[in-house]
């Protein structure tokens, strides 16, 4: 399997089907993300990630937008299209993730996602968030 086949296997089993348990299947048990957190995630904080995130959305489709292979390296974009649990309203975001694969499993990965974006449309944070803080008016109380 090349990496990014293991890559859009781990968005579709993860996110699309929701199968927590994949995440032993797809990392190595030392694997570490640096990027969703302020701090490295193994695969334990994973999950709990994801159940936070599932618990909030239903997510359709992942679409990779834009991909580069080299080795065990995967660098991809990626558009994520889904709908809240509390009332199907579509939302979609962005991110990017680089991968290193090692015998089957992912052994170390760098992601940004557009989590602002997301948890607009989610209504936790105000529309235009970002344009908001720039301003100077900033969005907490």
């Amino acid at each position: 399997m090349t990496p990014l086949e293991h890559l859009k296997n781990w968005y579709d089993q993860v996110w699309v089907q929701q199968d927590l348990d994949a995440i032993d299947r797809f990392f190595t048990p030392d694997f570490e993300a640096q990027g969703v957190m302020d701090f490295g995630i193994g695969p334990e904080d994973f999950r709990a990630l994801a159940e936070a995130l599932l618990a909030q959305v239903e997510i359709n489709d992942i679409r990779f937008d834009r991909a580069v292979e080299m080795g065990d390296w995967v660098w991809a974009t990626f558009t994520v299209f889904a709908v809240t649990l509390a009332d199907q309203t579509p939302v979609q975001t962005t991110g990017q993730i680089m991968v290193r694969t090692k015998d089957g499993n992912a052994v170390e990965a760098y992601n940004q996602i557009d989590f602002l974006t997301f948890f607009e449309q989610l209504g936790y944070l105000p529309s235009d968030s970002l344009a908001l803080c720039l301003s100077g008016e900033g969005i907490a109380a």
